[in-house]
This record gives structure tokens, C-alpha cells and sequence, in this order.
């Protein structure tokens, strides 16, 4: 039996082993468990719109209450207001949807930067869910802006978008940035430039071309010759090292392959969100209650620590993957990202309601390696988090009473 065949037979395994375990969580038919997140979600948002000001947007918070705030050119600085937005879609509470206006337009200038790839996380989660909910033209007319200035980062003879302007990379290009690519995929839909999707396909493929190993595990930077547009290295700059698996990074190449196929229906992406889901729901390292380790090839597991972050962008990616594939695989992705909000609406991953800075969760990682934002709660978790919850919802046919107020 060659290699090759025994590595699929073992993965075929363990992925009937998965199905089975999953098959006997008892389906959700008593949802106190959402009543009781969204009572937790209401009154942490509530008190941070309240506290918080556009000027001091609050990115993390420790155990000890240390608080780190965006200022305007931090890559996070669009999810909190994003999160306002899901809250009032969450809840229907005018008092979200106010609040997500006002944080939202005081973000105005982050559309005229052009030294980061970020604009998409920036723009797209604040002035994007803004437009989504309330069609208001300002806010689109922001994010062709901030596309425009996305777009001039490409150069076409590496077939990418520059991601960090900073460190020893001739021309970095890391796996996040495939989350960005939604935005100039949203303003080619609205606009009809075709640049704007020529610059977002043209990326999307140099990187599926070159970040996945094998086994569909990411690489988190690949650094290019802008002369000739070979690749001069591949690293994971935020994980455990250059060849293991960092679980943001398997968050974000999951929902943006997911994404991407979504704007484009091209299966070549399709086909690459059920490879990298397959990693993840297979994987030998995936904890029972499915909130990855912050990397899957830490050697320290299980005595390390877990990434709220992650997890909340996976339940949004299998969510949304759920849509595209055979029913089989569709109660596989729904199962998973039940598993994981359950999860993350325990005890062990909510924050203390009225503690972590206003957070709604606990638990995440952000530069290991860096000692950076390492068990804090952080916005974009919640922000994902939102987004997941709100999908299941959907989903489920869960109904929240208009709050009216």
C-alpha cells in the first residue's frame, strides 16, 4: 500500500469518526442557550458603546483589565463598529444601530490610506455591513475609496497585493489578506470597474497557488521577487514555526476561499474551502469542545493555550460553506459550527458580563511568537463571532422580538 494511499485511507478515518461523534450531539431544540449569549452580548455592547468613543475604539483587554485601543490606521479598527451593526441586526435595538452609525462615520479618513492591505478589514466590516443594513450612499462611496487605494498595491508582475510595508520581505503577502479581497469583489459587483475583480482573482490565485502544503495546511507569509515574481521564502511569521499549522490562519484561508467562490462561483475555490475544511475537522489536534490551540503543531498541547479568535472565524466560514455542498457535508459544516458556538456561549469563553473591557469573549490569541494580545479578548473575535451567531440564527429560523426602542 503506497504512502499517499495509507495518509487518504487514515483521512477518510478519521473524518467518518468525526461524523459520527458529531451525529450524536442531540440536535439544538432548546435554544436557551442563544437567549442567554444574546443577554450577555446586549448588555457587554451596550456598555462599551457607552464607555468607548471613535476617538479610543477598543482593540483588546486582558485578564488584569489592561486595555490597547485602534487608532485610526490599526488593521482592527473596523470591528467594533462592525459589531454594533450585527448587534442591531441581532436585536433590532435602535440603540445599536445609532451607535453603529456614529462609530462608524468617524472612521471616514481610514479610506484614504494606502500603506496597508488591511482596508478591507478596516472599511468593508464597518462602512460595508453600514451599506448592507441601511443603503446609505455615503458609506459605498467610502469603500470604492478605500478599493481604489487596496487596488494600488498590486503589482502585476507577482500577480498580488502587498500586505506589510514594514520588516526585511522584498514583497510580503500573507494569508489574511485574502480576507480584504471581499471588498474589491463587492465594489466591482456595485461600480462594474473590472479592475477591481481582475486585482481580487489575480491575488486569490497567486495565493492558492503558493500558501497551501499538501495537506491544505497555510503558510502565513510568502515573501516574492518583484523582478521575476518567484517566491524568495515561505513562513508563518505568527505561528510556531515556518512549517506548522497556525489556526488564524486556517480561519482566514477557510472563510475566504468560501467567500471568494460565493462572489465568483469558480469551483477552483470551492474546491479548496472542502480541502482546508477537511484539515480542520479531521485534524488529530482539534480539541473536543473544537476551540483550536492557537497553533495545531504546538508541542506543548494540550498545555497551551486556545484561540477564541480562530474559532469564531470558523464557525462563520462552515456556515457559510454549508450552503454550497451536498446535504452530507452540509450537516457536517452546520454540526461543526454549532459545536463551536456552544462552545464559545459557555462559561469557559464568555467573558464576565460587565468584566474584559465590555469584550463578549475571552481566550484569544494574536502574536504568539510576539507576545502580543496572547489569552486577552479581542474585537475581532467578537466581531466574528457576531457574524456566526447571527448566521445560525438565520439558519435555525431563530427569532428575536423587535426591541422597538
Amino acid at each position: 500500500m503506497s504512502k499517499i494511499f495509507r495518509k487518504f485511507l487514515i483521512k477518510q478515518f478519521v473524518l467518518v469518526i468525526f461524523v459520527i461523534l458529531t451525529s450524536c450531539v442531540r440536535p439544538a431544540t432548546n435554544e436557551a442557550w442563544i437567549e442567554k449569549t444574546l443577554e450577555h452580548i446586549t448588555s457587554q455592547l451596550r456598555k462599551a458603546a457607552l464607555h468607548y468613543s471613535p476617538e479610543k475604539i477598543p482593540r483588546s483587554c486582558d485578564h488584569s483589565d489592561n486595555m490597547v485601543y485602534a487608532d485610526l490606521e490599526d488593521w482592527t479598527v473596523g470591528f467594533f463598529p462592525g459589531s454594533l451593526w450585527y448587534a442591531y441586526e441581532i436585536t433590532r435595538d435602535s440603540f445599536f444601530l445609532s451607535q453603529a452609525n456614529r462609530f462608524t462615520r468617524e472612521l471616514g479618513p481610514v479610506s484614504e490610506i494606502n500603506s496597508t492591505h488591511d482596508l478591507g478589514f478596516m472599511v468593508f466590516c464597518s462602512f460595508g455591513n453600514g451599506y448592507r443594513i441601511t443603503g446609505n450612499p455615503s458609506f459605498a462611496e467610502k469603500i470604492i475609496e478605500a478599493s481604489d487605494n487596496l487596488a494600488s498595491r498590486f503589482n502585476p508582475k507577482v500577480g498580488a497585493i502587498r500586505s506589510w510595508d514594514w520588516g526585511n520581505w522584498e514583497f510580503p503577502v500573507i494569508i489574511d489578506n485574502m480576507m480584504n479581497l471581499e471588498m474589491l469583489l463587492w465594489a466591482y459587483d456595485y461600480s462594474g470597474t473590472e479592475l477591481y475583480r481582475e486585482v481580487a482573482i489575480q491575488h486569490a490565485n497567486t495565493t492558492l497557488k503558493n500558501h497551501f502544503r499538501d495537506d491544505f495546511s497555510t503558510y502565513h507569509v510568502v515573501d516574492f521577487d518583484t523582478i521575476h515574481g518567484d517566491v524568495n521564502i515561505k513562513q508563518t511569521h505568527q505561528g510556531y514555526s515556518n512549517e506548522s499549522s497556525w489556526a488564524r490562519g486556517q480561519a482566514w484561508a477557510l472563510y475566504a476561499c468560501t467567500m471568494i467562490y460565493k462572489y465568483t462561483s469558480d469551483a477552483t475555490y470551492l474546491k479548496c474551502a472542502k480541502e482546508i475544511g477537511a484539515y480542520i475537522l479531521t485534524h488529530e489536534r482539534m480539541p473536543e469542545d473544537f476551540i483550536p490551540y492557537w497553533d495545531f503543531d504546538d508541542p506543548k498541547i494540550p498545555y497551551t493555550y486556545r484561540d477564541a479568535s480562530s474559532a469564531s472565524v470558523m464557525a462563520c466560514a462552515f456556515l457559510s460553506l454549508s450552503h454550497y455542498v451536498s446535504s452530507g457535508l452540509s450537516k457536517q459544516y452546520l454540526k461543526m459550527a454549532e459545536n463551536i458556538l456552544r462552545s464559545l456561549c459557555s462559561e469557559q469563553y464568555l467573558s464576565k458580563t460587565g468584566g474584559n473591557g465590555y469584550f463578549i469573549l475571552q481566550h484569544s490569541v494574536g502574536n504568539f511568537p510576539g507576545n502580543s494580545e496572547v489569552d486577552v479578548s479581542i474585537n475581532y473575535a467578537d466581531y466574528y463571532f457576531l457574524e456566526a451567531l447571527k448566521e445560525y440564527m438565520e439558519i435555525s429560523n431563530y427569532a428575536v422580538q423587535d426591541a422597538g426602542n
